[in-house]
């Protein structure tokens, strides 16, 4: 299946937690995370929600014609955050991967040389840019949670913060052919928000940013104009909404066309009027994973989109094929 467009991937790699929790690690500057709510805080009860959200969704999402590829992380080296892939690899079409530097030292060992090797066997991949030794000197470019890429105008729109060095992100734009566009941010409380895609995202036809929390007005009216200059209709998000997840969003390519992945909670929070422009050209997709939102992040953050051309005879095991499996079950690595 041919994409529908460049920015909007027809696959991905999520990942099923067995020891899902809030992770303590990165609680200073994400204040998106939560703790769980009465009734529901021991470790084993959390943990099994969260991988039941997993499940569902990736079979929600095959269900529209997006090829997910499931890996389940069963927790042996204390990764509370591993159902966040998109912070620690991306992809780019002509075949190339990137490897990033991660702030919290549990996020560092979620890097899975399994997850490369199926990237390579089932797809056509040219090399790997290994950025995570900028670790030992204390630069962090998390992924594409700290840049939101518009992939058709090789533009990488970055909220400054500990997550973001810009030293990583130059070296990254120079290799993989973007152009950086950086911005100071500050949301109800006046706190700089930890990562760029909890208030943005680019689609091929919109882009749904919140506004206000671009500290800088000038910067602002110029992000906006690019924005609309490279064909997006800016759908503007509240304090409130971005709050709710609502910037936390992925378009991907399904089997009838576009799809708009996003949280139950981002949906309810839209306005019919921002609902009826994403469905010009994405039909909304809503998710229901409120569990894995305590821990700061939501849909877009637990999908790593695949921008890579596929081998014409490739046949993955960890792929979930719609309606192929019972709900309770995906397949293992």
């Amino acid at each position: 299946m041919n994409p529908v467009s460049i920015q909007a991937p027809a696959a991905v790699v999520m990942i099923r937690p067995h020891r899902f929790l809030p992770n303590p690690q990165t609680a200073a500057d994400n204040a998106f995370q939560r703790t769980a709510a009465a009734g529901a805080n021991d470790t084993a009860s959390v943990s099994a929600a969260a991988r039941d959200e997993v499940t569902a969704a990736a079979h929600t999402l095959a269900g529209a014609g997006v090829r997910v590829h499931v890996f389940d992380d069963h927790g042996e080296r204390d990764t509370p955050d591993s159902v966040f892939p998109n912070n620690w690899f991306s992809t780019h079409a002509g075949g190339h991967i990137a490897l990033f530097p991660m702030y919290s030292p549990n996020r560092r060992r979620e890097r899975r040389a399994d997850i490369v090797e199926m990237l390579k066997a089932e797809y056509r991949v040219q090399d790997v840019i290994d950025y995570s030794g900028l670790e030992y000197d204390d630069v962090f470019l998390e992924g594409t949670g700290a840049m939101v890429l518009d992939h058709v105008a090789r533009i990488a729109y970055t909220a400054r913060s500990r997550r973001a060095d810009p030293v990583a992100l130059e070296r990254f734009c120079t290799n993989f052919n973007f152009e950086p566009i950086c911005f100071d941010t500050a949301d109800a409380n006046g706190k700089p928000i930890y990562h760029t895609n909890v208030m943005m995202s680019v689609a091929t036809d919109f882009a749904m940013v919140g506004v206000d929390l671009i500290a800088d007005r000038r910067r602002r009216d110029e992000i906006v104009q690019r924005l609309a200059e490279t064909g997006r209709a800016v759908i503007a998000l509240d304090h409130a909404q971005i709050a709710n997840f609502a910037g936390n969003t992925l378009e991907l390519s399904g089997t009838n066309g576009g799809v708009l992945a996003l949280s139950r909670r981002a949906f309810d929070c839209l306005t019919g009027k921002q609902r009826a422009t994403i469905e010009r050209s994405a039909r909304l997709l809503p998710l229901d994973v409120p569990t894995i939102e305590l821990a700061g992040g939501s849909v877009r953050c637990m999908l790593a989109g695949i921008h890579l051309a596929r081998r014409t005879t490739a046949r993955d095991a960890t792929a979930v094929e719609p309606s192929a499996l019972p709900r309770e079950t995906s397949p293992q690595i």
